[in-house]
């Protein structure tokens, strides 16, 4: 019987940062978790228990620090790439490597209208992400939105929809559409300008989400990816995850009162999950 040894890959994960660019009239900061996984020859340390190709996990962890140290952290995708770019150039063994960023987003505190220089708020679980598989060819280069949590109470609707034996849900022509968005999206390779495009596709997505006259999930994934495919020419293609989150109408004909879809029980689970890429081709 032959064995051999598979696709394999190691490295260190949930790598937690903040750093903070001290200007002498105002702070930023950018706090990120990054994960790191690095694939190559690696098939002796695995069979015969030789390390002197691996990298300690523990370095791993070391270069990010020393790296933004030594080059300021200006967005997610661009440290990804300068991580990714390190250990390739570094490591003649890594073939492959594969950085993943979530950014802790923070808004600067206002106070009296103004802009506290160095005093921020947590602006809710919201996460922007970024990832980056590289290779001494070619690399791919993701960017996204995790946990952004939207909800409408009109313009949505779910009717006309196939009915079984099993079947107990009412059609609503105006019910309350609620979601937490997770979109992942594949730049081109000529895209550099990062910030701003994750603020602008964040803002054409939502912009999307309000606006549209929803049939269904579906319906409105669909307009929100299109809208975000058809403004931005460097993006090649988007996936949305959207769990389609509850509210029922509450009976209150128990206490003589009538509710015209003013009071909602709001719940968690089970709840819907839909999901969907689109490609610009």
């Amino acid at each position: 019987m032959a064995i051999r040894l598979g696709e394999n890959n190691y490295g260190k994960q949930r790598v937690r940062i903040l750093q903070v660019a001290r200007h002498p009239n105002r702070h930023d900061i950018k706090e990120l978790t990054l994960g790191i996984r690095l694939e190559g020859d690696f098939e002796s340390a695995h069979i015969k228990g030789d390390n002197r190709k691996v990298l300690p996990t523990d370095t791993m962890k070391n270069t990010v620090y020393a790296l933004a140290k030594l080059h300021s952290i200006e967005s997610p995708e661009g440290f990804c790439l300068r991580l990714a770019g390190h250990f390739l150039e570094r490591d003649p063994q890594v073939s492959r490597a594969s950085i993943e960023a979530a950014e802790t987003l923070w808004t600067r505190l206002s106070l009296e209208g103004k802009s506290h220089p160095h005093t921020f708020t947590g602006s809710s679980n919201e996460k922007r992400t970024a990832t980056v598989t590289a290779t001494r060819k070619e690399k791919t280069l993701h960017a996204g939105i995790e946990r952004l949590v939207v909800l409408k109470t009109a313009d949505s609707a779910f009717e006309n929809f196939l009915r079984d034996e099993y079947t107990t849900l009412k059609e609503d022509r105006n019910r309350i559409l609620a979601t937490t968005i997770r979109a992942d999206w594949l730049y081109r390779e000529n895209v550099s300008e990062f910030d701003s495009t994750w603020h602008s596709v964040r803002e054409t997505m939502l912009q999307a989400f309000a606006n549209h006259n929803s049939e269904s999930l579906q319906h409105t994934l669909y307009d929100m990816g299109e809208a975000v495919l058809r403004k931005f020419p460097g993006i090649r293609e988007i996936h949305l995850s959207l769990p389609n989150k509850h509210y029922n109408l509450v009976d209150l004909s128990p206490f003589h009162l009538e509710n015209p879809k003013e009071i909602f029980l709001p719940t968690d689970e089970p709840h819907g999950l839909i999901e969907a890429t689109l490609r610009n081709d």
